[in-house]
Parts: structure tokens; C-alpha cells; sequence
């Protein structure tokens, strides 16, 4: 098949492009092309995806069997994405995102009312409200993925999506990614205490009994190759996640075994742990997902086992820090006072 990516240039795309292009397919990427010379070995149309009617001829010429979006944030944009691929592509997989569920609204305090129940099915409900976060939290998100916008909510992008009569869609909601190239780091607090030498790892009790969806790299992007290469993924909506829901205080032991770290990981009290250690929200609100469904339907598994994706991550982490390294999030000295008191 043609495939066209839009997007893809960045932590998921180039895992994509790689299972595409052993599969046989015909990988073509649509970006800024401020980056120089990457992917030499696929085709490139290079443009602003906030103004693709500009480029209909391009698509048109290309002709693609199937369209992938990495980088929709709104519903303006995927009204804007089937207005200038219907009668050219056969498909569209949009790349949405577990924070659709009413679930992460009572996590953020925008929802009232009971928890919702988990694990979370693509049946579960969604939020009722369109402010998918807190303005302050929305702010740190755009720091990280330049490409959301103002009006970043994924409800509307899949509704506009599902919608469509004409041009069938398929709508994957992302876990939390880790892996090589992962831009906010997620394994990196844990891999730098290690490599400081820290003999206790100190957890907030909240935080360390949350439950969240997580999904390798690698094995993210094999999920999205299922569906473009499946047309039982035509109208259809998946969770993608690994299987294990671990709670954090599971996750962090998981990475550290794989490190081969011997220290011992303590759990605070949540009216006493050091404040750099807390999550904020309602974290009686899990976000554990049933990823079932497209393992049914599509024959999904991950390719990467759980202690080599880790392993990869960690060495990853350990070549490339973040820059600047945030100390906040490294306060030892609160912590050891911590140890010390308690």
C-alpha cells in the first residue's frame, strides 16, 4: 500500500516508518522539513498541516491507500484532514489518546460525580467536558509537543473522524509512551536516582498505587501498523497498552530489576512525603486501559518483550539526559530528611 504520514518525524514515526517500509508499503512523509536529510529512503511533501487544502494536488498525485495523523490536536484540524483526503484516500488512522475518557476529567478535577470504573474499554465513557486540561497543564504539554494547539481536545478530532460517511476511519487512543528518542523522558527520575548512587528510592502513597497505561515504543508503533494494514480496522476505535497494569510503586520495581539495582524502594505517607515526590489530581482515579479489543480483532501483540523494552529505554536514558535536568524533581536533601525522621 501507499502510505501517507503526516507527522512522523518525531518519538513514534520513525518505529512506523521502519515496520511500513519491512512490510513492503510505500511510505511517504508530510512535514515542515525543518529537519535536514532525515529518512532519505522515503519520499517527502513538505508543507504546514494547518493549511493541507494547499497541497491537494500533491496528495492527489500520490494517490495514498491510507493516511496516518501523528500530530491532530483539534477538531478543526480533522474536520480540515477528511475535507482534504476524502476522494483521494481510502483511510484515515488518527492517533488519539487514553485522556478522551471521562476518567482522566475526575483525575483533573474537571468531572464530577463517582470514579469511573477500570480497567477502561473503548466503550467507557468519555468526558463531558471539552477542556481536556487545566490551562496551566495544557501550557506544559505545548513546551513539550509543539504541534497542539489552543484547542487540543481529542473528543472532537475522533468524532470528526468517526463521522465521516464517505471515507472510513480508525482511531487508536495512545497509553503513555516510553522509549528511545521519548521527549519527556518518563523513565529518566528513576534511571538518574540509580545512577546517583541512591540506596532508597522514596514514593508518595498516592502516587504509588496509580495505575496507568503504558505502551514500548516499538511496540506502539506495531499497533499502528496493524490497523493501517487491516481494513477489519475500518470504523473501528482501539485501546492500544501492555497488558501488565502495573500500579506506579509495580513500574518503578519492574525498572528497577531490570537496571539490576539493589536498593530498596520506600513508600511515604502522602501527608508527609517530600512535595516534589506528589502527583496532582484525584489518584483514587485509575487510567488502566483494556487493550483487548485490537488484540481480538487485529491479532496485535507486542513484538518487544516488557524486561528488553525497559532495557533499551534505560540505555537510552543513560546516552541522552534531558537538558536542561530539572533539580526539583532531584530535592535528595528533602528526601533524606524524609528517611531520617521516619
Amino acid at each position: 500500500m501507499k502510505v501517507l504520514l503526516i507527522g512522523g518525524t518525531g518519538f513514534i514515526g520513525p518505529a512506523v516508518i521502519s515496520l511500513l517500509q519491512q512490510l513492503g508499503h510505500e511510505v511517504t512523509l508530510f512535514h515542515r522539513g525543518n529537519q535536514q536529510n532525515i529518512y532519505p529512503e522515503v519520499e517527502h511533501i513538505r508543507g504546514n498541516r494547518n493549511e493541507l487544502a494547499a497541497y491537494a494536488d500533491a496528495f492527489r498525485k500520490l494517490a495514498p491507500d491510507v493516511v496516518v495523523d501523528f500530530i491532530l490536536s483539534s477538531g478543526r484540524q480533522a474536520h480540515e484532514l477528511m475535507n482534504a483526503f476524502r476522494g483521494i484516500a481510502h483511510r484515515v488512522v488518527a492517533l488519539s489518546s487514553i485522556d478522551v475518557y471521562r476518567a482522566c476529567g475526575i483525575l483533573h478535577g474537571l468531572e464530577a460525580g463517582l470514579l469511573e470504573p477500570v480497567p477502561l474499554t473503548e466503550d467507557s465513557a468519555l468526558r463531558t467536558k471539552l477542556q481536556t486540561y487545566p490551562a496551566e497543564v495544557l501550557e506544559k504539554v505545548q513546551a513539550v509537543y509543539g504541534w497542539l494547539d489552543n484547542e487540543y481536545d481529542k473528543i472532537p478530532v475522533e468524532q470528526a473522524i468517526m463521522a465521516d460517511r464517505e471515507m472510513p476511519g480508525t482511531i487508536l487512543r495512545l497509553p503513555f509512551v516510553y522509549g528511545p528518542r521519548d521527549v519527556k523522558h518518563r523513565l529518566f527520575p528513576i534511571v538518574k536516582r540509580i545512577d546517583d548512587g541512591r540506596k532508597t528510592i522514596l514514593m508518595d502513597e498516592a502516587a504509588a498505587q496509580w495505575r496507568a497505561p503504558w505502551g514500548h515504543v516499538e511496540n506502539v508503533a506495531a499497533a499502528i501498523v496493524a490497523a493501517v494494514a487491516s481494513e477489519k480496522a475500518s470504523g473501528r476505535i482501539y485501546n492500544v497498552a501492555e497488558p501488565h497494569g502495573f500500579t506506579e510503586l509495580q513500574w518503578t520495581k519492574k525498572i528497577t530489576e531490570v537496571a539490576g539495582w539493589r536498593g530498596e524502594i520506600r513508600v511515604a505517607s502522602s501527608a508527609t512525603a517530600p512535595s516534589h515526590l506528589k502527583m496532582s489530581g484525584n489518584l483514587q482515579q485509575h487510567w488502566l486501559a483494556d487493550s483487548s479489543r485490537i488484540r481480538r480483532e487485529l491479532g496485535y501483540h507486542e513484538p518487544v518483550p516488557l524486561e528488553e523494552a525497559i532495557q533499551t529505554t534505560i540505555a537510552w536514558e543513560r546516552a541522552n539526559p534531558p537538558q536542561p535536568i530539572d533539580p526539583r524533581q532531584f530535592d535528595y536533601a528533602a528526601e533524606d530528611a524524609y528517611l531520617e525522621s521516619a
